[in-house]
């Protein structure tokens, strides 16, 4: 009668108010702000509270980045009168501080939910068909329910890349490389390349056209492409990456690619390193939760999916993957559903990025190419400069300073989109 009994009764579920998927940044920033304003709320997540950004992004790249930096300033030090001797670098050292730091992070998160009344679920979550999110054999639903589950790096299907390591990897190296081969020309290869690069690994950057960054404005893309050739990084323009072999005696692996030469295809290999970084782009973490198909997921203006009830921030959507404004997101929409202000809503135009590249870079609102296709080019007015800074008035190693101002006429107002 018991076993029965069993069979014909219902799985329990358990019922929140909102229900965030993902423990990053915008859904940890949402999930605290809708408890603050009185709703039941539970987020869900099967790694490390904090996301990308805490644990394999900007706060321990930061820390490698601050760390090239001092390499950088060593070599200065005899132009500004300190005779200053450089021992040994003890990459153990930086990485040991380094996962500390991120460790204590995470705690930090994790007490702050409990601080804020927020359940904190750790496992795998999968939808179910009738819309209620399954972690283990638990069952959990809600009127409102967020995915904010991130994104990871893309690995290309070619053959050995099981040899190589992503972005990700490069926070698990126990060791500096002493010859590394960066894939990829976005931002995270470039800023990958030049802390390698700064803390004295020899590098080499591939890449598929003849500039990195191109996204950007062709200033912006086109200094750092030159500063990183100044600093003695090895780039591998006009190239893309085949195969990867491994030497079994010396554990040395080889890059097989075809190189564009004058419009030729050659297949040249690139052979000696230690270590290969995938850097090529990031993919949205929406496999895991079973939404077949959907790759980045689309919303509108407020957040919304084509799904009542449900909702989607950060970089699974594939706009501006910038762990403010996933935040930022993320307080409005909690905002938007339980504090009554229903047209609360990110403004996602003329959000201001950093490349931590070396030098770093920044910039905000339309590139010189974007404005011109949009108004035309006799409507642009552009003021620009390059200079080497005072900084560097006394030094032996130069970087340039470059400048660039889009504005709008007549009124020569800094064009905007």
């Amino acid at each position: 009668m018991r076993l029965s009994l069993r069979f014909i009764m219902s799985q329990a579920v358990k019922t929140y108010d909102y229900l965030v998927v993902g423990g990053g940044s915008g859904g940890l920033g949402s999930a605290r702000r809708a408890s603050s304003l009185g709703a039941k709320v539970a987020i869900i997540e099967h790694g490390r509270l904090g996301g990308t950004c805490v644990n394999v992004g900007c706060v321990p790249k930061k820390v490698m980045f601050n760390t090239a930096v001092h390499a950088e300033y060593i070599h200065d030090h005899a132009d500004y009168g300190f005779n200053v001797t450089l021992n040994n670098f003890s990459w153990e050292t930086v990485k040991k501080s380094r996962d500390a730091y991120v460790k204590r992070l995470n705690g930090i998160y994790e007490n702050n939910l409990k601080k804020d009344h927020v359940e904190y679920i750790s496992g795998h979550a999968v939808f179910t068909p009738e819309g209620n999110v399954k972690v283990g054999e638990n069952i959990y639903t809600a009127k409102h329910i967020l995915i904010a589950c991130g994104g990871r790096p893309l690995i290309p299907n070619i053959p050995g890349s099981q040899y190589a390591i992503s972005s990700d990897g490069f926070f698990e190296l126990e060791d500096l490389p002493k010859k590394v081969a960066v894939v990829g020309a976005g931002y995270i290869a470039v800023e990958l390349a030049g802390i390698l690069n700064a803390l004295g690994s020899k590098v080499s950057t591939l890449i598929r056209y003849d500039k990195v960054l191109r996204t950007f404005d062709s200033i912006l893309s086109e200094g750092v492409t030159d500063e990183m050739i100044k600093a003695g990084i090895d780039l591998q323009t006009g190239t893309s990456t085949q195969e990867i072999t491994k030497d079994d005696a010396t554990g040395l692996l080889t890059l097989h690619t075809l190189k564009n030469n004058e419009g030729k295809k050659e297949s040249v290999a690139l052979t000696g390193y230690d270590c290969v970084i995938l850097a090529i782009g990031r993919i949205p973490n929406t496999d895991l939760l079973e939404l077949d198909g959907l790759g980045h997921i689309k919303v509108d203006e407020y957040q919304n999916t084509s799904r009542d009830g449900v909702y989607a921030l950060g970089d699974v959507c594939g706009r501006a993957l910038l762990t403010p404004v996933a935040i930022a997101a993320g307080r409005r929409l909690a905002h938007r559903l339980f504090d009554g202000k229903t047209h609360l809503k990110l403004d996602y135009n003329n959000i201001p990025t950093v490349v931590f590249s070396h030098p770093p870079i920044g910039t905000v609102g339309l590139t010189q190419e974007e404005a011109e296709a949009m108004h035309g080019k006799d409507k642009i007015k552009i003021y620009q400069s390059t200079f080497t800074n005072m900084y560097h008035a006394v030094t032996t190693r130069k970087t340039s300073t470059k400048m660039k101002l889009v504005c709008l006429l007549p009124d020569e107002k800094v064009n905007s989109k």
